[in-house]
C-alpha cells in the first residue's frame, strides 16, 4: 500500500517535524554544533564564579570614572582575559584557550586592548558629607567641623527690606549627605525659618539626605496642653512642639539630631528618625575634674520632673540625690519650694535641662544654703538666660553656673563671671549614624578604633 512506501514515510516524518531513528536531521546537527560550545562555556564560567565566591570575599566594582591603564587596572592576560571588572584569580582552562573538544577558538581580546580589573583591598573613599552652619551658633558649627576634619559649606543668608529671610546654598549638594547645624536660640523665630528654608533648599537641590542638627530644640516647652490656662479655667493652648516637628518634616528633613529634649515624648512627634543626645557624660567628666569634694556631694533636682535625670547622675557618681518640689502659679514665677532630702554639710549640685529667667534655680540655691549646704553649683544643658537672669545669678549663692554651649554664651560670660561652659561639640560627632559613616569609609580607621566607638553608645 501507499502507506508502507519508504519514500512516503520519510516525507511524512519531515512534515511532522520528527526524524526516524535511522535518520539524522540536518537542522538538528547544526543546533548541536552551535549549542554544545555555549553550554560548555556557561558551565565553566559558573564553576569559576562559584570557586571565586568560596575562596575570596565580595569586593565592590571599580568606579567607572577610573581610567584604564592606571595603577588600579591591568591589561588582559591568560589569568585575566577581558573580565570587564570581574577579578579572575583562577587560570583559564586550556580548552577555552585552545577551543576545547569542539575545536572552536575561545574569545581573547587583542593584545593592545585594556580591561578593567579590581585592585584587592583598595580603601574605600570618604563619603560625600557637607556640613552647613546656620546663623544662630556659628562657633559650635566650626567646632564640630574641626573635630570631623571638614570645612563648613558655603551658604549666604540675608533679609529683604520687609524682613523676609533669603538663603542661598553656595555649592553643589547633588547626591550629598547634608548636615545643617542650627540651634533654637537668639531670634528664635527667624532662626527656625532660616533652618526650614535651608533644609528645603538642599532638598530641592537633589541632596541624597538632609540631617538637621538642632542642639537646643525650639518650642520644646510647649509639648502638651496645660491643665489650666492663663486666662480661663480650661486651656486651649496649642502643642507647638508638634507643629515644629511637622514643619521640619514637610521642609524635607530626613533625620533630626538634638540634645536633652525638655520632654522625651517630643521624639514621638516625628515620622523620621530622631537622635536625642545626652549631655550626661560631659557633665560627669566636669564634676570629677572641677569639684574636689564630688564624693561628698548630693545631686539636686529643682523640680519633680527632673528626678529621673538627677538619679541617673547620682547613680553614676555613687552619691545621694534630693529634689525640690515647687508650686508655680504664673509663668516664670515660683510661689513655694519644699526640699526633699538632706543636704547638710554637703556640696549641692543643681542639675536641670534648661534655665530661662533663672528664678527657679536661684530660689533653689537660697533654699539649699539655708538647709546647710556648704557649696552650691548649678549645671544646665541649655542656658537661655533671658531677662533678669544675669543679675539674679550674680546675686545668688552659686559657686559656679555651668552650661553647655548648645547656646552661645560668650557675651553673657562677660557680664557674669560665675558662668562657665562645657564644650559638647563632640556629641554630634559621636552620633551613631554619622560615626559609623566615617568609621566604615575612612581609610585611616582601624578595627580597634571602630570597636572602641561601639562601646561609647552611652552618649546616645
Amino acid at each position: 500500500m501507499t502507506r508502507n512506501n519508504p519514500t512516503n514515510r520519510a516525507s511524512l516524518s519531515r512534515r511532522s517535524g520528527f526524524c526516524s531513528s535511522n535518520q539524522s536531521c540536518a537542522s538538528g546537527r547544526k543546533a548541536d554544533v552551535l549549542l554544545k560550545p555555549l553550554i560548555r562555556c556557561n558551565l565553566i564560567t559558573f564553576t569559576r564564579d562559584l570557586q571565586l565566591l568560596q575562596q575570596k570575599p565580595f569586593l565592590p566594582p571599580v568606579p567607572r570614572r577610573q581610567l584604564a591603564g592606571s595603577a588600579d587596572f591591568s591589561a588582559p592576560s591568560e589569568t585575566n582575559p577581558g573580565s570587564l571588572g570581574r577579578p579572575s584569580p583562577l587560570p583559564v582552562p586550556s580548552r577555552l584557550r585552545a577551543g576545547g573538544r569542539s575545536g572552536a577558538a575561545a574569545y581573547l581580546p587583542p593584545s593592545g586592548a585594556t580591561a578593567l580589573s579590581l585592585a584587592p583591598h583598595r580603601p574605600l573613599a570618604m563619603p560625600n558629607i557637607v556640613l552647613f552652619s546656620g546663623s544662630s551658633h556659628h562657633d559650635l558649627s566650626q567646632r564640630v567641623a574641626d573635630r570631623l576634619g571638614l570645612e563648613l559649606g558655603k551658604v549666604v543668608t540675608k533679609k529683604f527690606s520687609n524682613q523676609e529671610t533669603s538663603v542661598e546654598i553656595g555649592e553643589s549638594v547633588r547626591g550629598e549627605d547634608v548636615y545643617i547645624i542650627q540651634s533654637g536660640c537668639g531670634e528664635i523665630n527667624d532662626n527656625l525659618m532660616e533652618l526650614l528654608i535651608m533644609i528645603n533648599a538642599c532638598k530641592i537641590a537633589s541632596s541624597s539626605r538632609v540631617t538637621a542638627v538642632i542642639p537646643c530644640f525650639p518650642y520644646a516647652r510647649q509639648d502638651k496642653k496645660d491643665k489650666k490656662g492663663a486666662v480661663e479655667r480650661w486651656s486651649r493652648a496649642p502643642i507647638s512642639a508638634k507643629l515644629v516637628a511637622n514643619m521640619l518634616s514637610v521642609a524635607g528633613a530626613d533625620h533630626i539630631i538634638t540634645m536633652d529634649l525638655h520632654a522625651s515624648q517630643i521624639q514621638g512627634f516625628f515620622d523620621i528618625p530622631v537622635d536625642n543626645l545626652y549631655a550626661e557624660p560631659a557633665v560627669l567628666q566636669w564634676i570629677k575634674e572641677n569639684i574636689l569634694e564630688w564624693k561628698n556631694c548630693i545631686i539636686v533636682s529643682p523640680d519633680a520632673g527632673g528626678a529621673k535625670r538627677v538619679t541617673s547622675i547620682a547613680d553614676r557618681l555613687n552619691v545621694e540625690f534630693a529634689l525640690i518640689h515647687k508650686e508655680r502659679k504664673k509663668a516664670n514665677e515660683v510661689d513655694r519650694m519644699v526640699l526633699v532630702g538632706d543636704v547638710k554639710d554637703r556640696v549641692a549640685i543643681l542639675v536641670d535641662d534648661m534655665a530661662d529667667t533663672c528664678g527657679t534655680i536661684c530660689h533653689a540655691a537660697d533654699k539649699l544654703v539655708s538647709a546647710g549646704a556648704t557649696k552650691v553649683y548649678a549645671i544646665l544643658t541649655h542656658g537661655i538666660f533671658s531677662g533678669p537672669a544675669i543679675s539674679r545669678i550674680n546675686n545668688a549663692a552659686f559657686e559656679a553656673v555651668v552650661v553647655t554651649n548648645t547656646i552661645p554664651q560668650e557675651e553673657k560670660m562677660k557680664h557674669c563671671p560665675k558662668i562657665q561652659f562645657i564644650d559638647i561639640s563632640m556629641s554630634p560627632c559621636n552620633c551613631r549614624n554619622l560615626r559609623c559613616t566615617f568609621a566604615e569609609f575612612s581609610p585611616m580607621t582601624n578595627l580597634s578604633a571602630v570597636e572602641a566607638h561601639k562601646n561609647d553608645d552611652s552618649n546616645l
